[in-house]
């Protein structure tokens, strides 16, 4: 795995290829700096941008001031953004699972019964709005 020179801990290299995030699908860029920190922040590129191209999510850290650590961090936190929005995904696609069901389930017999009640409730309403009619 061709990664810029960069040695990453075998526990990410590990926790990536169990994402399936390949190398080829970063694009990284190193921005300048900016906040506290002084000339040697404003100075060097030390801000690492990471783009995961086939989900879209991006990741900025500038959390050390070293170039290499930030490129290790903003890889572990691609890691748990990723891992984030695959847990969504599987829960979305639970929830409408179980609408689904609820949605085929049989009424019970209790809501059944509140159901006829509330219909004829509502033909006596309709009942009440017939013409009076007029005997002589």
């Amino acid at each position: 795995m061709s990664n810029g020179g960069l040695q990453l801990p075998e526990r990410l290299l590990k926790r990536m290829s169990d994402l399936g995030i390949r190398e080829h699908h970063l694009v990284e860029k190193f921005i300048a700096g900016s906040g506290p920190g002084g000339q040697k922040i404003n100075k060097t590129a030390n801000c690492v941008s990471l783009r995961h191209l086939p989900t879209g999510i991006e990741i900025q850290c500038q959390s050390e001031r070293s170039l290499t650590a930030n490129r290790e961090i903003a890889r572990l936190r691609l890691c748990e953004q990723i891992e984030a929005y695959r847990k969504k995904v599987q829960l979305e696609k639970g929830r409408l699972r179980a609408k689904k069901r609820f949605q085929k389930r049989k009424p019970s017999a209790a809501e059944k019964k509140r159901r006829r009640k509330t219909k004829e409730q509502r033909s006596e309403k309709k009942a009440m709005r017939k013409k009076v009619e007029v005997r002589d």
